[in-house]
Formats: C-alpha cells, structure tokens, sequence
C-alpha cells in the first residue's frame, strides 16, 4: 500500500477503509476541459489510485475563462499532458494513464476494455457523449454524465439525478429523447442545472468535433460541474448513498 499520509484530512472525513478502496479504484475521464479537467483533478486529490483521462485538445485563448490546464503561457500545448503533469505533481504515486485523442464512437468500445471502476464522462459533443452512455451502460460500467454548463452563472442550481428526473435543461432532454429511442429510460445518473440558459450567450462554432454551437460560460460554473461529477464518483466508490 503507498504511503497515503498526504490524505490525512480526507481519511479523518472518510475513515481508512474508504481511503483504501479509492487507492485501490480505477476512474475514467473523458473530456478535460472546464468541466473534466475540474472533475479530474479533485479526484486525484480524492485519492484514486489508478485513472485513465482522455482529451485530443489543445489549450485555445479562449479557454482561459474556465478550464485548469488554460493559461497564458501554454496555448496550443495538449490538454492531456498538461493535466498529466498537474496529477502527477498532486500524486507522484498515481497510476495515471493518458491517452491524447478525441473521444469519438468507433473508439469508446476499446476504452471500454480498459475496465474503469467508475466513468466520469464530460466530453462537449453529442454524438460520443450519446454512444459512450448507451455502451457503458450497456456494459453495467457505473458512471456519471455532465450534462449542459453553457449559459449558467448560478452554481447552487445544479443537481445530481437520474436523467428521467432532469429538467430545464436543453442537452438533458435532447439525450433523454435519443436514450429513448434505444429503450433507455432511467439508470443514467446525470449532473444537471435547473437554470435556464441565457440563450443570447449562444455561439454557433465549426462544427469540428461533433460540436456545431456552445453557450457562453462563467469561470466557476463549469468547475461546479467538475466537482459535482467528481463527487459521484467518489461517494459510489465508497459506498456513501446518494440522495
């Protein structure tokens, strides 16, 4: 067992057995943007002893506002190495495994044999965050989804749910509706807000990536999301019910 004294406050929150059975967990992340790369990080400061994140991205000017790997100094540098290097600086002992590549369909069923324990899932793009719910489910895998963190600036609206429960929210529906349409109805635990987006905040993009428009943003909403999802993860993982 490594030496696990840095996390003398979290074992004084959660007791040793807890502590040991996150060290001993594997997490998944995809997308490490402002909601992954939040979520990322605080659970590796949780403890995680084994994660697996994935991000293709590199730092754009424009991420500054919201995401942990953005700054001044590193535009154009890959998201995921950046985020290795913070991790690791957290976790010297943190079985960490990086994959540099967008998180598309034709690869989720590869990423799937990795066999996480848990998956914190916050890619921004419809079409894989659609097939990467329909297959972890379809695999029994536990997880968490993030749904839409556009538009938002009230943090204490977000809600942690079964998405047949999510309401007021755009993305939510429109995954609901094709969930659906696969005989999905419930058992997808989402992190959603109840705030309706200021909808003249709305970006039409490239289209790149599966992503066609986003949502104006705030600094801290998106890390909201990221703590919201880490603590799913978290808390399933030892065992602490969720209301």
């Amino acid at each position: 067992m490594e030496d696990l004294s840095w996390l003398s406050r979290t074992e004084a929150l959660i007791g040793r057995e807890a502590l040991e059975k996150l060290a001993n967990s594997h997490v998944m992340v995809l997308g490490l943007g402002g909601v992954g790369s939040f979520a990322a990080e605080f659970i590796c400061r949780a403890g995680v002893g084994k994660m697996t994140v994935i991000d293709g991205d590199t730092v754009d000017p424009s991420n500054r506002n919201r995401q942990l790997p953005a700054l001044a100094t590193n535009h154009g540098v890959s998201k995921a190495q950046i985020m290795k290097e913070r991790l690791l600086d957290i976790n010297p002992e943190l079985k960490l495994n990086v994959l540099e590549e967008f998180v598309i369909p034709e690869r989720i069923p590869a990423l799937l044999e990795l066999k996480p324990d848990y998956i914190v899932e916050a890619i921004d793009s419809i079409t894989p965050k659609l097939f990467l719910i329909r297959s972890a489910y379809a695999e029994k895998i536990p997880f968490v989804s993030s749904m839409g963190a556009g538009g938002k600036v009230d943090p204490t609206k977000i809600k942690i749910a079964d998405i047949s429960k999510s309401y007021n929210c755009k993305l939510a529906r429109h995954i609901r509706k094709k969930l659906q349409k696969h005989d999905i109805r419930e058992g997808v635990k989402v992190a959603f807000s109840t705030e309706l987006p200021d909808k003249s905040s709305l970006l039409y993009t490239d289209g790149s990536n599966y992503k066609k428009s986003a949502y104006g943003t705030m600094s801290y909403l998106p890390a909201a999301f990221g703590g919201a999802i880490a603590s799913v993860a978290i808390r399933e993982l030892i065992d602490k019910k969720i209301e």
